[in-house]
């Protein structure tokens, strides 16, 4: 082994082995079109819009039984912790990010190390919700990574070593990144984690191969946007038009809706689809108004930063119900015209169906057993109709230090919190994985001060059922009815692929790697992996054979925040691999 100063570990054979036959550089038009090259994934979501589709189907409903381990790669030391990640291949390379911002270049054949980079992370930093890392973006001869500490960096794809580093935002005010950047026309597109100390939530662009900033775009209304021309910044219009449309008085000015998830690109609109979290703080009487644009879905222009439209989930919201979950695109026909919309399953518990064009909204409908905050959506604006007595109450009113505890369903953690759901476009059916858990929930006084939590809430998590928490649901986007559903005894926390070979795979924090029927939700395969699943399958071919791959390693939110829920999770070991399988060419049959 061979490393240097800024924490890389080079294997010197496995390096040789990779130049050997190389991954070649990564182009826009690779980007724009992964979704439809199986030999290789080199984008977030399996292709910019999300849907995390794969055409492959020599792996299939009649064949499944024979996927078997290939390799199995340990992230290694005592840097367990959650495993959030969702590998990248390119020409028999996998990029693999791991906790504490490491990434990971691996023989894609063997198994074996070609490097490791470790973030030189300050003592200082301040995640939320666990230590993870979503995955990596790749350009040209690049591997792009957020780090804990705010920072985009970027690694050169054969060795491992930076080429560029940029400072984000300053992680001693409570900044991070956890998510995988995602590249559109040559320009890094991030944001930021940190809604919960009172940040001000942002998108960023960077250009690929300089690390010069491009433009920025703040998600707090109010705040000025920016675009950069010769490293000078000139101003590109306040976010929302002014300040206090939406805020009472200087709230604005910490109003949090980080863009913690990362985002999803739309070739038909040119557009970029980001989502927002909660407003700070927690406690909605401090704050009377809908709050823009927290708890929201943003398009973005890629080329300057600018709000095209906006969708408001959970306007003035008092349950933490952020608004980040990934927002996929996809066509539908109805009366002979096509659609183009785009849906999102909130952690608010409704499943919303867009007009990608201009945001309108389409359609909303649960898509858990039960909701307690509101009645309904408003069937022309989908708004929500807030129920009486669901909101926490305001602790000003009463005797004491907190407000009237109420419960709420879905809890904070939601409905559908940050793993990714896929759309599979020969069903038509979106694979949703959820969770069927409720809270207490009080408000508390609570002032701002840098780095500190800006929550005025306490809360506790419930289980909704006796048996089960986590649920994989099957869901037809244009009737809102639940085709079919697969119950969990643990809370599903990782996310899910579909394939034109009939299949669904997501993994479990109980250690296994499942695959289902997608149109009967039938249980066809499970592998366990040793530790929870809380990563994202992908799926590719390589040298005439079909392979899948899943980072595993326990972690995440729930152990952190999950109250009586953790009880169900507490034996859970942890752990920080990712397993490779194949079906042997042999086992190749038809549908």
């Amino acid at each position: 082994m061979t490393s240097n100063k800024f924490g890389i570990r080079i294997a010197a054979s496995a390096l040789a082995l990779a130049v050997s036959y190389g991954a070649q550089a990564v182009t826009d038009e690779d980007i724009m079109n992964d979704h439809k090259t199986p030999g290789d994934i080199v984008s977030y979501g399996m292709g910019t819009q999300g849907q995390r589709f794969s055409i492959l189907e020599d792996l299939n409903t009649s064949n499944i039984q024979y996927l078997q381990p290939a390799w199995a790669f340990s992230f290694g030391s005592e840097k367990m912790r959650g495993q959030e990640s969702q590998p990248l291949i390119k020409d028999g390379v996998m990029y693999v990010t791991a906790s504490y911002s490491r990434v990971y270049a691996i023989d894609a054949r063997t198994g074996e190390e070609i490097w490791q980079y470790d973030a030189r992370l300050p003592d200082g930093i301040m995640p939320c919700c666990d230590v993870v890392n979503r995955g990596v973006a790749l350009y040209d001869d690049k591997v792009i990574v957020g780090t804990l500490d705010a920072k985009l960096v970027a690694l050169n794809k054969d060795t491992g070593k930076p080429m560029w580093i940029k400072k984000v935002a300053d992680y001693q005010a409570g900044y991070a990144i956890t998510a995988a950047p995602i590249v559109v026309k040559g320009k890094v597109i991030t944001g930021v984690s940190g809604g919960e100390f009172g940040i001000v939530g942002k998108v960023e662009a960077y250009d690929a191969n300089t690390g010069e900033l491009v433009w920025m775009r703040p998600t707090v209304e109010g705040h000025m946007g920016y675009v950069y021309k010769d490293g000078k910044a000139v101003e590109n219009g306040i976010s929302g038009g002014k300040a206090g449309q939406t805020w009472p008085g200087d709230m604005w000015k910490n109003g949090g809706a980080a863009t913690w998830l990362g985002g999803t690109y739309d070739q038909d609109t040119d557009s970029l689809f980001f989502g927002t979290g909660n407003p700070a703080p927690w406690n909605s009487h401090l704050r009377p108004g809908d709050n823009l644009f927290s708890s929201s879905r943003v398009a973005i222009d890629p080329d300057d930063g600018s709000i095209k439209w906006h969708f408001q989930t959970t306007p003035h919201d008092g349950w933490d119900y952020d608004g980040v979950n990934e927002l996929i695109s996809f066509d539908y026909k109805e009366k002979g015209k096509t659609v183009k919309a785009a849906a999102t399953a909130d952690r608010n518990g409704f499943f919303y169906v867009l007009n990608r064009e201009n945001g309108d909204f389409i359609r909303g409908f649960p898509f858990v057993d039960k909701i307690t905050w509101a009645e309904g959506l408003d069937p022309k604006t989908g708004r929500p109709i807030f129920k009486d007595g669901g909101r926490p109450g305001d602790p000003s009113a009463m005797e004491g230090s907190k407000g009237e505890v109420v419960v709420a369903q879905p809890a904070f953690l939601g409905g559908k919190n940050w793993m990714p759901m896929a759309y599979s476009q020969d069903t038509g059916l979106f694979y949703v994985p959820s969770n069927e858990w409720s809270m207490d929930i009080w408000n508390e006084p609570v002032s701002y001060k840098k780095g500190a939590a800006f929550l005025g809430a306490g809360f506790t998590i419930k289980p909704a059922n006796d048996d089960y928490i986590g649920v994989l649901r099957a869901m037809d986007p244009k009737t809102g009815k639940e085709v079919w559903r697969y119950e969990n005894t643990a809370p599903l926390w990782g996310g899910v692929m579909t394939t034109a070979g009939n299949l669904v795979f997501t993994g479990t924090p109980e250690g296994y790697l499942k695959a289902f029927d997608a149109k009967t939700g039938e249980e066809l395969y499970k592998f366990n992996t040793g530790s929870g699943v809380v990563g994202t399958p992908v799926t590719w071919t390589m040298d005439g054979e079909q392979y899948v791959s899943v980072a595993s390693g326990w972690g995440g939110a729930v152990p952190l925040w999950g109250g009586e829920v953790a009880k169900v999770v507490k034996d859970f070991n942890q752990g920080g691999m990712v397993w490779t399988f194949k079906l042997p060419k042999d086992r190749v049959a038809s549908n």
